[in-house]
């Protein structure tokens, strides 16, 4: 089964990650995490000029070729042969970000950057994406506050992040077989319970 965990920037998408992952490996599975952008050498190289703060001339066009170059590795090197050999992949971030930051955030056509997420990726599609929901502005201070890595996506104008979620919703209201929203505002281990809760009822729907 392939996961993806979506949301705006301070969503707490990192640090349920691995949480989740544990408890799947409770069920009996065999768990593969990974990123984007990155997950792969290539990938990572990618990732360090997408996210440097010294590249803020680059053009919303070169930003979303960039993404879809370390998509297109990731699938490829790790995602699809991990999901051949059984595994359960759970991936933060995916092809919708590209959807919703570039598309919503930047205001490019949905249709185009639809299309080179189908070359991308090669229509590979999430089995059920987790969209942890977050207000802007509580996010943008957690992850001021987080300590971690304050990168080029981070410092765009508040009103880009809110068009990126707005985005995040609109795509959620598209598929809701596919995406489940979940208040990511909460203390980390009632989101963390939900998380879990929505994997148990996917796989019990699988298995029916």
């Amino acid at each position: 089964m392939f996961i993806t965990l979506e949301g705006p920037e301070g969503s707490g998408k990192t640090t349920q990650l691995p949480r989740l992952a544990e408890y799947i490996r409770t069920l009996g599975y065999d768990v593969l995490t990974t990123r984007e952008p990155g997950g792969t050498p290539i990938g990572d190289q990618i990732r360090s000029v997408i996210t440097g703060m010294k590249n803020t001339a680059m053009q919303p066009r070169t930003e979303i070729l960039l993404f879809q170059a370390s998509r297109a590795q990731l699938v490829e090197e790790v995602i699809r042969p991990s999901l051949a050999a059984g595994k359960f992949v759970l991936c933060d971030r995916y092809a919708d970000s590209t959807l919703a930051y570039q598309g919503y955030g930047h205001g490019l056509p949905q249709e185009d950057l639809r299309w080179l997420l189908r070359f991308a990726t090669g229509g590979l599609k999430p089995d059920l994406t987790l969209l942890l929901d977050v207000d802007v502005e509580v996010g943008l201070q957690r992850r001021q506050q987080g300590g971690g890595e304050w990168n080029r996506l981070d410092a765009y104008a508040v009103a880009f992040h809110q068009r990126v979620r707005q985005g995040y919703l609109a795509l959620a209201a598209e598929e809701p077989n596919r995406w489940l929203v979940i208040d990511a505002s909460r203390p980390q281990d009632e989101v963390l319970l939900d998380l879990q809760r929505a994997v148990r009822d996917r796989l019990n729907s699988k298995s029916v």
